[in-house]
């Protein structure tokens, strides 16, 4: 290996710590939040809200520093996005307040959500179009393991050290590696322009995104209908519909003196809008990880800290599938790698959906879908997208797929969790009046509650038939959910065929 080729991969494996830093921020808060909680006297609605804004920070900051980055050079921003980063975490573990403690993860999300689409984009013009799918696989896997092992990380520390703060301590030594490194290896690379920011797009699209974003956040997952009907949701429904349409008025009309923010041949393009949409999906897929640990644990009777165990076969899948639709990109291109891992997705999901009755069956399925997932996650939509935006503009549109799938993440989840929740509320009304003796009053209790509170009925045989109907419910429940993700697949695969035939 020449020292240059040294030199690239050394580069290519500092953006890929970046990456797996800023990814392993959003789900590793999610083993403390109790402990948050409890710290600085909130509700548990409130402390979501921690998840929230990294969230809202992240969709609304990755196509402002995509398209920054191709602009004044990707090794600029991304060092930058890092320090940033690093400042909010300090500034969240050392939080007096929540209000505190909430602007500094928005701060610590505009550093974070900035240095995916720059590894992205250093990728695609840095190294030659044959490679480029396995690398971006890689990248993909990435953020398929933070998703994996964030909440057992997080535990893991939480346990360690007894204090939440440590969850975004342990981001400094590794920034600073990073930002060390980072001068030193990676070389500057930005698209040549001599033109301006489109300030005026940039502004519409921004507050569109936050419209959107803050609307879902609004959402309610135990009266999602009702909460429909809010003018917090639809409200900011209607806001974020009306800056979207100003935004492409905006895009259409632009100075040829200006590098519009999201080109309007791009807005046009249907193989563009569709593939955002199949990335929206897919981030309905990740959405996924989060009830697992719960699935296992309502179904199949296994212990709240041991049932993160049983994501090791979606862990293990997603890694492998990732590597693998990497190179199947490269060999068979994307659409129909696409159209692949959908199909796989639709198998793997489908068999958790119909037929997984013991923990074996479900890690066995569970792995199949991994795999299929992981395939999506990688390469395919990022070189599709790239395709489909030629290089000038593959920055803004990666940031833009980026954005999609984190809609889409956010979404997912309040949909999943009111369909889960309306199987057990009909659980409390109707099917524990069949065990006499059995007294639950609250049926808009959490699930989680509602099983702590089964089992400590104290006539044990009572207890056993509630824990069985109470499983049994939990089958039918989250059999909702999985087969919700078998649709997205399916769409996917649909979307990837299409997209193959009509060569868009």
């Amino acid at each position: 290996m020449t020292q240059k080729a040294k030199t690239s991969t050394f580069a290519l494996i500092i953006f890929i710590v970046g990456v797996f830093m800023s990814a392993l921020d959003n789900g590793i808060i999610s083993s403390a939040l109790t402990t948050i909680t409890y710290s600085f006297n909130i509700s548990e609605v409130q402390g979501t809200w921690g998840i929230t804004l990294y969230t809202l920070g992240m969709a609304v900051s990755t196509p402002i520093i995509g398209k920054l980055a191709d602009k004044f050079g990707r090794r600029k921003l991304f060092l930058i996005e890092v320090s940033v980063f690093a400042l909010g975490s300090l500034l969240v573990a050392l939080s007096p307040s929540f209000v505190f403690f909430l602007a500094a993860r928005v701060l610590q999300s505009l550093g974070g959500g900035g240095l995916f689409i720059i590894a992205s984009s250093h990728i695609l013009s840095t190294y030659p179009k044959e490679k480029q799918g396995a690398l971006l696989g890689a990248l993909g896997a990435i953020n398929g393991i933070a998703s994996v092992v964030g909440p057992n990380l997080g535990s893991l520390i939480l346990n360690v050290t007894g204090h939440w703060s440590w969850l975004f301590l342990i981001n400094l030594p590794i920034a600073v590696f990073v930002l060390i490194a980072g001068f030193i290896a990676i070389p500057e690379t930005k698209n040549a322009s001599s033109n301006g920011l489109d300030y005026k797009g940039l502004s519409l699209l921004t507050l569109g995104i936050l419209s959107f974003m803050l609307a879902i956040t609004n959402l309610q997952s135990g009266a999602l209908l009702a909460s429909l009907l809010t003018v917090s949701v639809w409200g900011f429904i209607l806001l974020g519909m009306a800056l979207f349409a100003a935004f492409v008025m905006v895009e259409k009309k632009v100075s040829a003196k200006v590098d519009p923010f999201l080109p309007y041949n791009l807005i046009r393009s249907r193989g563009f809008l569709l593939t955002l949409l199949m990335g929206l999906l897919s981030g309905t897929l990740i959405a996924i990880f989060v009830f697992i640990p719960s699935f296992v644990e309502h179904r199949y009777g296994i212990a709240a800290n041991s049932s993160g165990v049983w994501m090791s076969g979606i862990g293990l899948g997603s890694i492998l599938g990732a590597g693998l639709g990497g190179m199947l990109v490269s060999k068979l291109g994307a659409t129909r790698t696409i159209q692949i891992s959908g199909l796989i997705s639709v198998v793997g999901f489908g068999f958790i959906a119909l037929y997984t009755p013991t923990t074996i069956w479900f890690l066995i399925a569970s792995t199949i879908a991994g795999f299929g997932f992981g395939m999506l996650m990688g390469a395919p939509f990022s070189v599709l997208m790239s395709e489909i935006a030629g290089t000038k503009e593959n920055g803004v549109a990666l940031g833009t797929l980026s954005v999609s799938r984190q809609v889409g993440i956010t979404i997912a989840p309040t949909i999943y969790a009111t369909l889960v929740q309306s199987s057990f509320a009909n659980f409390v009304s109707t099917k524990l009046d069949t065990v006499s003796g059995v007294n639950i009053k609250d049926s808009q209790q959490s699930v989680e509650d509602l099983y702590v509170q089964i089992q400590n009925i104290g006539d044990s045989s009572l207890r056993e038939q509630a824990v069985k109907l109470f499983q049994t419910t939990a089958a039918t429940a989250y059999q909702h959910l999985f087969l919700a993700a078998v649709g997205a697949a399916a769409i996917i695969f649909v979307g990837g065929w299409y997209l193959r035939r009509k060569k868009l």
